[in-house]
């Protein structure tokens, strides 16, 4: 009987999470911060690919969880819109402290009736993604071919022209291919679109790859999972043709924001004036 890879814990990743903030420059994006943690702690593809939800692997809510605990102590902020940065309090920090912080920020709890940040419930980075959850559930449940015809409807409402689905077996997992026009240029852009529940290895990313040399330099996978780290540098390694990556939760954005099976509602605030009704 198999068992899944044990994934760290929130509190096992707090101090990475601080020496790859450190590493980064002392700011990064929620993926960078994952992938830098990965990095420095030699994390193997069997435990990044476990999965928390659809569109979430359980190392990315786990550190995410981490971050929610470093910022209640001030050791993180988040300044700006998907950004978080290291403040003098983080940098100062020792690994003996952060083990402390647990249990510092659930004395800030006490008494509170409310769920705390260790009851069971979405970190703050999730908490509006549960229509990705549902959208991803969908996509993978179609047959492949539909889903062929889905990216292929993607790249032409992106601006591709010439968007056909090849699909033909033993083509080392093209899929497709569409022309980009930017300006005066064009691109001939090879495309793989594969439905996954984990995360796409380093070794998908080479056969695809190696299917695309001697026909096109542009590479686009689009996937219903996620990468992990050695595929994302596989993807852009030095002296081979770069490919763009497109995971579940990019995925989901492009549908939404091309209004492609996905519709979002406006909700209308009215508030009345009583003072401007008195000045009359």
């Amino acid at each position: 009987m198999s068992h899944q890879p044990t994934v760290l814990a929130y509190d096992s990743l707090m101090w990475p999470a601080l020496k790859a903030m450190k590493a980064l420059g002392g700011s990064a994006t929620h993926e960078e911060l994952l992938d830098k943690v990965i990095e420095l702690e030699q994390i193997p593809e069997a435990i990044q690919n476990v999965m928390h939800t659809e569109s979430q692997t359980k190392l990315s809510y786990n550190l995410a969880w981490a971050k929610t605990y470093l910022g209640k102590c001030h050791a993180l902020e988040n300044p700006s819109h998907g950004v978080w940065a290291i403040t003098e309090k983080g940098k100062a920090l020792t690994e003996a402290e952060v083990r402390q912080i647990p249990s510092e920020v659930r004395k800030q709890y006490k008494g509170n009736k409310k769920k705390t940040a260790t009851d069971e419930e979405p970190p703050p980075d999730g908490e509006a993604k549960n229509w990705k959850d549902d959208l991803l559930a969908v996509l993978t449940g179609i047959k492949p071919d539909a889903f062929e015809r889905l990216a292929q409807r993607v790249l032409r409402e992106s601006g591709f022209v010439k968007v056909e689905v090849t699909g033909r077996s033993g083509d080392g997992g093209v899929d497709g291919v569409g022309v980009l026009r930017l300006a005066l240029l064009s691109f001939q852009v090879y495309f793989q679109c594969k439905k996954y529940k984990g995360s796409v290895s380093a070794g998908a990313i080479r056969d695809f790859r190696g299917a695309m040399i001697g026909r096109t330099d542009k590479g686009l996978f689009i996937t219903t999972g996620t990468f992990t780290a050695e595929a994302k540098k596989e993807a852009t390694r030095d002296g081979a043709p770069a490919i763009d990556l497109i995971d579940g939760d990019q995925l989901c954005e492009l549908l939404k924001s091309l209004k492609l099976g996905v519709t979002t509602k406006m909700v209308e605030e009215v508030t009345v004036a009583p003072e401007w009704f008195a000045g009359i």
